[in-house]
């Protein structure tokens, strides 16, 4: 009894020994030169694969060592040092094409990726050194798509893998997405600073039909999009956390989709500053960005049960962007075209920001499927103003098969929210203030049902404008403090609208 005692306590009080002896492999011991000149490839990639063999640490120490595809191994840490840089070749032809073993719209060309996995489990990216990838280097061809894409690898690429950490490091200068995690369970992105202004399609960050994600503390500034969650499969994106980061992008700030075909679940986004880009000559987007948040479904799936708050957006075009269209794109060539996707049960909350233009923000669905159950609550907007010329209907053409941009209807009808299509809306602590003359209503329901507004500080110089507009809605209430005598203005299709002041 005494000896299974000791061996209890020995048990808490002495860690269990790592499966793997979590040996360190400096690639110098392989032969890599840190000149910048040297081809270093397979005296890094030997140093993987030892050990993969063994379980522990790739070591990249001071110095510039040039490569070509890396492919990571399980069990492997691949550490750079703060004075190290991982420099990847300008050649396409360094970056065999690889098979993720997922199909997914795009693997027809997205082939190519500096660093490589495909699924492994057990592997890490870490340090406070440098992986940049030359992306200026690579040419964009004028093909149409998607043969323009070929040829531009990734910077990083897992693909099915499992338990998957970068921490730390410096990614610069993708040729393509910056990195791609595709189809891949409990990744941990936390710490690192990114920098992509060097091609196109330089996106920050893309989750991609993954499970379990957290990300945090991430700096990042992006030509293209910044923190992107993808569905181009029929993997859903669920159960992901973003918090803590300041994210710059001259287009989408946080998107989810385009692509939507397995859908998005269960996400919340905490915490997050948004601000304009420190790169002020742009290869897309807008200088300051096109939007902050954008939701966009339009190849099928279901977007549901996202929680986004406590979030700072400073100058793009549109702060809030939610739309629900039907651009109904097949995913891989043999498979069936996605029916109407779902967009349902979103909260947005405590969000201050600050429009670059007048367009409004929007929230719309389609007469065939319509957005559900959408909370904006305690939202400071503040808008430049300037909205004349703007016919006060609903927007007519509703592009139901268009590419999805907050930018896509012009200047909406309202200078605060347009809502369209949708059921189930509750607004409650909006603030709205523009800094010139307005002419056109804080908020327009078009064709929507069960909705509320409570706002108590709406700030309007329209004389003649009212604060609301109501089309063709029915079932909502709106309770503004105003002393304006027009607040409220609906059109006959429209019934049970009721005004509280």
């Amino acid at each position: 009894m005494k000896k299974f005692s000791l061996y209890l306590l020995t048990l808490i009080l002495v860690p269990l020994a790592p499966a793997f002896p979590g040996r360190v492999y400096d690639i110098r011991s392989s032969g890599a030169s840190g000149d910048g000149v040297t081809d270093n490839t397979i005296f890094i990639q030997k140093a993987i694969d030892s050990c993969a063999v063994t379980g522990g640490m790739v070591y990249i120490p001071e110095g510039v060592f040039l490569t070509a595809t890396l492919v990571l191994k399980s069990n492997v840490t691949l550490h750079v040092s703060a004075k190290g840089v991982l420099l990847g070749h300008t050649s396409p032809a360094a970056y065999p094409y690889q098979d993720s073993g997922i199909p997914f719209y795009g693997g027809e060309w997205a082939k190519q990726a500096l660093i490589f996995c495909k699924g492994q489990e057990n592997v890490s990216i870490e340090g406070s050194g440098t992986i940049d990838g030359q992306g200026a280097a690579f040419v964009t061809n004028t093909l149409k798509k998607p043969d323009r894409y070929r040829n531009r690898p990734y910077l990083l690429w897992f693909a099915g893998c499992k338990n998957v950490r970068v921490s730390g490091v410096r990614l610069r200068n993708s040729a393509f997405w910056m990195q791609h995690y595709l189809g891949c369970e409990r990744v941990v992105i936390d710490g690192i600073d990114v920098w992509n202004h060097s091609n196109k399609n330089n996106d920050m960050i893309d989750i991609d039909g993954c499970r379990y994600v957290m990300i945090s503390n991430v700096t990042g500034d992006a030509d293209d999009d910044g923190i992107t969650i993808k569905s181009t499969s029929k993997l859903v994106s669920e159960h992901i956390t973003i918090t803590n980061c300041v994210l710059s992008s001259h287009c989408n700030a946080i998107k989810f989709g385009t692509e939507s075909t397995g859908g998005f679940r269960n996400i919340t986004i905490s915490n997050c500053v948004i601000k304009p880009s420190a790169q002020t000559t742009t290869i897309y987007g807008r200088p300051a960005g096109i939007s902050g948040v954008s939701l966009e479904m339009v190849d099928g799936g279901i977007l549901e049960n996202v929680t986004i708050s406590n979030l700072v957006i400073d100058g793009p075009e549109v702060p809030l962007f939610i739309r629900l269209g039907n651009r109904a794109r097949k995913h891989v060539d043999s498979a069936s075209a996605p029916g109407y996707g779902q967009l349902r049960n979103v909260s947005i909350s405590d969000i201050v920001a600050s429009a670059g233009s007048d367009i409004g923000c929007s929230i719309t669905g389609l007469k065939a499927s319509r957005v559900q159950n959408i909370s904006l609550r305690n939202i400071q907007l503040t808008t430049p103003g300037g909205g004349t010329g703007v016919t006060l209907q609903p927007v007519a053409d509703e592009k139901e098969d268009a590419y999805p941009e907050a930018t896509m209807f012009g200047k909406l009808p309202a200078h605060g929210f347009y809502i369209s299509h949708a059921t189930g809306i509750r607004l409650s602590g909006i603030q709205l203030h523009h800094r010139s003359d307005e002419k056109r209503p804080a908020f327009f329901f078009h064709d929507t049902e069960d909705f509320s507004l409570e706002s108590d500080d709406i700030i309007s110089r329209g004389k003649h404008t009212p604060l609301v507009m109501v089309s063709e809605s029915r079932e909502g209430t709106v309770t503004v403090r105003s002393t304006k005598e027009n607040v409220l203005k609906t059109d006959k299709a429209s019934q049970g609208v009721t005004l509280y002041k």
